[in-house]
């Protein structure tokens, strides 16, 4: 028989994170109540866990949140405090992080980045192999330099006139240069357009030191070196060896080391890594550490200290606003596109924060957006077009959009445009064949008209806004479909009665009325459209495609219950289906069906 015999356990108390304790069923009540004298603390161990350090929080990665925050320069502070409401300062997003790297030969440091695959940096966009500016040079030039002849002073003595050869363009003995082109590219070099002999720096040395300029040469350098090296720099911190600071200052800022090691690269270790000697890395490391210590005379790999400076252009958009914005604020972080401009759609507790918030929009998605724009009011005009303000970049809100390789000319200011949509137009016209004839009851811009022209055999579109139908024309001919496409400028209900009440009424074999807000009305013009019309077996019934919004808790069958009062007709076999959530318990559906007969041949038509 076995016995089990209970232990009392004591937690640490400092393994226990302060975000349980202050929720409303506690974390201890998880635990058995053989437990509960273990956690039980006094005021004074309350307190500890306040000061809990945020940096558990942080995951693995670069973060905002870590690294070292460069000082401000006294021009980006003015610039701030004359305009606190939109201006950005990209400074303020420059982290530095120490990390340490392997000094490596370049020949040799593909592999050893496989090798060292789980010990190296792995951060987004940063590469683990960096290049060590002034290390690189003609392979040709390292074999003469590192051949060795064992005493064959003959052979050593025809390396250094190949070698004077390459660099000077003649060797010693040698009567006529030997390459004209590197011979003048080293005039060039040492004389300027004057015939002065070019030393860059000397005139730095002989000034007196002044800090406070050197200083504001420093902040202007750093501006500059951020938008001429994109979104990260990589900094080799290394004691500089003596005589390299006066060899420096006379050859100029490309001198790094008074001593070549020949061309080498860095792999960026693991952050975890950073400001450890060699006795704490991992054995992996250290086995490659001491591999190429027995097996090269010439090099030796060595642990060097780097600076990773990463710039605004780094971060992600969704990192940027939650640094800029309030902890309690959701971040925006989709948008729609159109053509070239970004549509927002802001809360109201985002209002006070929009400049910010597009500026930030679009610096993280150009080139593509150049114009971003917030929606003010919903729609309640007529046309059914959208109040935008513009918020950042190009104030034209005329556009280009690509959409199943057809261009739509679209003008946001006067037309309504959709690109959310465009599954469901390319799920519509998979639907149509080369012998349907489509009519397009609210056709806008053209977006189902003309991409439907390209299949079936003729379409007749129309929509109330004039603005509509001279961009409809437009893209029509831009697409060179204008011979496929009637387009009228007419009401809906006008446009179905005129259009079913002439010849072309017997060719309509498929009709669209997308207008989700009111479409499911304009069904009741469908009634008595055939009532003049004898009833022959080539008579054709369209299927209509009707688009709508629903609140309910049963959408589709609140939605076909409008379309039932508007057909007057009780049986309707309606496909419907959702095609998306619009805003929270609000769907969007489209309900297919084929018009029903007695519909069609009702002697109570519309009273117009």
């Amino acid at each position: 028989m076995n016995k089990l015999f209970l232990k009392s356990h004591y937690l640490p108390l400092l393994s226990i994170c302060p975000k349980f304790l202050s929720t409303e069923k506690s974390f201890i009540s998880s635990f058995p109540i053989l437990y509960l004298s273990s956690v039980v603390t006094t005021s004074s161990s309350c307190s500890c866990l306040s000061h809990f350090p945020d940096s558990t929080m942080v995951s693995y990665g670069p973060s905002l949140h870590k690294g070292t925050k460069p000082s401000q320069s006294p021009v980006t502070q003015t610039a701030q405090l004359d305009d606190d409401d939109d201006f950005l300062d990209e400074e303020s997003f420059t982290r530095v992080f120490d990390i340490a790297a392997l000094r490596v030969p370049s020949k040799d440091c593909f592999t050893l980045e496989s090798r060292l695959r789980g010990h190296l940096l792995n951060w987004p966009r940063i590469r683990n192999i960096a290049r060590v500016t002034g290390d690189d040079i003609d392979p040709e030039v390292i074999e003469l330099l590192e051949c060795q002849n064992n005493g064959d002073s003959d052979a050593e003595e025809g390396n250094h006139v190949s070698l004077d050869r390459r660099i000077y363009g003649k060797g010693e003995g040698d009567g006529d240069v030997l390459s004209p082109v590197l011979y003048r590219d080293r005039l060039a070099k040492t004389f300027n357009s004057r015939g002065f002999v070019k030393f860059r720096n000397l005139a730095k040395i002989s000034r007196p030191k002044r800090k406070k300029k050197k200083k504001e040469e420093e902040n202007n350098e750093g501006s500059r070196h951020i938008r001429k090296n994109g979104f990260a720099v990589l900094e080799v911190l290394e004691d500089e060896e003596e005589g390299s600071v006066e060899l420096k200052n006379l050859l100029g800022e490309e001198f790094k080391r008074n001593k070549w090691r020949g061309p080498t690269r860095l792999l960026l270790l693991d952050e975890r890594y950073a400001g450890k000697g060699v006795e704490e890395l991992p054995e992996a490391i250290k086995a490659v550490l001491a591999e190429y210590g027995k097996k090269s005379t010439t090099f030796t790999i060595e642990l060097v200290k780097c600076h990773l400076t990463l710039f605004y252009d780094y971060w992600q958009m969704n990192e940027i606003l939650e640094a800029l914005l309030p902890e309690v604020m959701i971040v925006p972080s989709a948008f729609e596109t159109v053509g070239h401009i970004a549509h927002l759609n802001l809360r109201d507790e985002h209002l006070p924060y929009k400049k910010l918030i597009a500026k930030v929009v679009l610096d993280k998605n150009k080139p593509k957006i150049q114009t971003v724009v917030n929606k003010t009011d919903s729609i309640h005009n007529e046309y059914r077009t959208m109040q935008l303000e513009v918020l950042a970049g190009n104030h034209s809100l005329v556009t280009t959009v690509v959409e199943n390789g057809i261009r739509f000319q679209v003008d946001l200011a006067t037309v309504y445009w959709n690109s959310r949509l465009a599954t469901e137009r390319q799920r519509l016209l998979s639907s149509f064949t080369r012998n349907d004839v489509v009519c397009d009851v609210f056709s806008g811009v053209g977006p189902i008209a003309i991409s439907a022209a390209k299949i079936v055999k003729r379409v007749f579109a129309n929509d109330l806004n004039p603005y509509a139908v001279e961009y409809l024309e437009r893209n029509s001919v831009h697409n060179k479909l204008e011979r496929k496409i009637e387009v009228f400028n007419m009401d809906g209900r006008r446009f179905i009665q005129a259009l079913f009440n002439s010849d072309k009424a017997r060719s309509i074999t498929q009709v669209v009325m997308n207008l989700p807000n009111d479409a499911a009305e304009y069904l009741d013009a469908f009634r008595g459209i055939y009532r003049n019309r004898p009833k022959d077996g080539e008579l054709k019934f369209p299927k209509i495609h009707v688009y709508g919004f629903s609140k309910a808790q049963d959408p589709e069958f609140e939605f076909h219950e409008r379309i039932t009062i508007a057909l007057r007709e009780v049986a309707v076999n309606v496909d419907m289906r959702r095609v998306r959530l619009v805003a929270p318990g609000k769907w969007m559906l489209c309900a297919s069906f084929i018009l029903p007969e007695s519909v069609a041949f009702a002697t109570t038509a519309l009273i117009s």
